[in-house]
Order: C-alpha cells, then structure tokens, then sequence
C-alpha cells in the first residue's frame, strides 16, 4: 500500500519533470538509475531513499523542500489532494510554454491575459 507522503513526493517529481520538460528517461540517466525506477517513484510505489531525492532535486534544479510543499502533517493537504491544477498537463505544458517565452513579452501576455479573465 502507497504512503500519502511517498505518492506526494512522487507527485512532485513528476510535475517538475513535465516543468523543465526532462523524459523520465533523461532524469534516470542523469540521477545514474533506469527510468523504471523514476516511474515507481512518481507513482508512489517505490519510497525515494534520501541520498536518492537529493539527486533527483539537484537533477531537477529545487530544493529538496519542494518535494514536500503542500503536506500538512505527513499528508496531502485538500488542495493537493483534490483540485490540484498542476496535475493536469494542458496546465503544465501551458506554464512551460509561458516562461519559454522572454521576460519582456511574457509580461505583456501577462496583462493581456489577466484583462481577458476580468472582461469572461
């Protein structure tokens, strides 16, 4: 059976993946493991040792904390649990692309966006 925590941390590792868009094949290579294991891992199935995650942190440019954002208490807190936006890919390809884009014109989709959202 899956620990809350192991799932969440999988979790994690996961999204980051998806954010710097690194195959699970490129951070099994970069980590020194096969991708199957960086598979159990994101599904929770397999606990990540410590020295583990801090090469899988330092692999994916965070903090080992990062892993652990939005636990509260050794679980998901609701909003991980439920309603998480960034479990969905459209989501992370679309924030992705948004800091692909210069600092200059991302501001600019920025404003352009948020006077969309306040004119829907």
């Amino acid at each position: 059976m899956k620990h809350p925590v192991d799932a969440h941390v999988g979790k994690r590792i996961r999204h980051r993946r998806w954010m710097v868009g690194m195959t699970q094949q490129q951070l099994a290579d970069k980590v020194g493991i096969k991708f199957q294991q960086i598979q159990k891992y994101e599904t929770g199935m397999n606990r990540v040792s410590a020295s583990r995650l801090w090469d899988i942190a330092d692999a994916l440019g965070v903090t080992i904390s990062f892993f652990f954002e939005g636990l509260v208490e050794g679980t998901p807190s609701a909003q991980t649990a439920g309603g998480d936006m960034m479990a969905d890919k459209e989501a992370l390809e679309l924030v992705r692309s948004y800091y692909a884009i210069p600092e200059a014109q991302r501001r600019r989709l920025f404003d352009l966006a948020r006077v969309l959202s306040e004119a829907a």
